[in-house]
């Protein structure tokens, strides 16, 4: 096979390797090293480099190995109710603020709107919050629904708008209405079932 050809596949093993280092997610690292090992330890057999190849093998099995730990273990998920004026919650806002912005640039935490305001907790972990306030009579207008990167993979979204939307229901509510401009946030919300209206905001109905 062309060494020049070679010399490209051990290029972008390591950069994939490179970049997978960077992720925050746990689920997202795991993927993307699964696919830069695998790269590497073919080659590592292609240029007869047997350490190369095998350990970069062993590294694709301790990847599948816990992504098949990750995908088959069942999280324990319930919410944590919070008051405005909750110094954890207040303290979770300044600490996450950067982060905050990024997926919701408009918000702003005013306490004297949250009709429903919890923590998610997966396994008794906070895992993301979920700030949300009545607007009408029966819609709820999501205001902040955030997770921290180690739990990026949809769980949380699904907890919220599928598991909890009989709670929903009871509460009076018959619309989730959310703001989304971010793309990777749109994205999220597209996958857990919202549509846009008219007026660019994503919506899903309860009933």
């Amino acid at each position: 096979m062309n060494s020049r050809f070679l010399q490209w596949i051990g290029y972008a093993a390591s950069l994939i390797i490179a970049g997978s280092m960077t992720l925050s997610s746990l689920m997202k690292f795991r993927w993307v090293n699964l696919v830069g090992a695998l790269t590497f330890s073919m080659y590592g057999f292609l240029i007869n480099a047997l350490p190369v190849g095998f350990l970069n093998g062993f590294i694709v099995l301790v990847d599948v190995y816990y992504l098949i730990k990750f995908y088959s273990t069942q999280e324990t998920f319930d919410t944590l109710e919070i008051r405005a004026d909750n110094k954890y919650l207040l303290r979770f806002l300044e600490a996450h603020d950067k982060e905050i912005k990024k997926f919701f640039p408009d918000f702003t935490y005013q306490p004297e709107m949250n009709t429903i305001s919890f923590f998610v907790l997966r396994d008794a972990t906070v895992a993301g919050l979920f700030l949300a306030h009545r607007e009408k009579d029966d819609i709820l207008k999501v205001g902040l629904d955030y997770v921290i990167p180690e739990y990026r993979d949809f769980k949380n979204g699904k907890y919220i708008y599928l598991r909890l939307r009989n709670r929903f229901i009871k509460y009076g509510f018959k619309i989730i209405k959310v703001s989304g401009t971010n793309k990777s946030y749109i994205t999220y919300l597209k996958k857990l079932g919202f549509h846009e209206d008219k007026n660019g905001m994503y919506t899903i109905e309860l009933e």
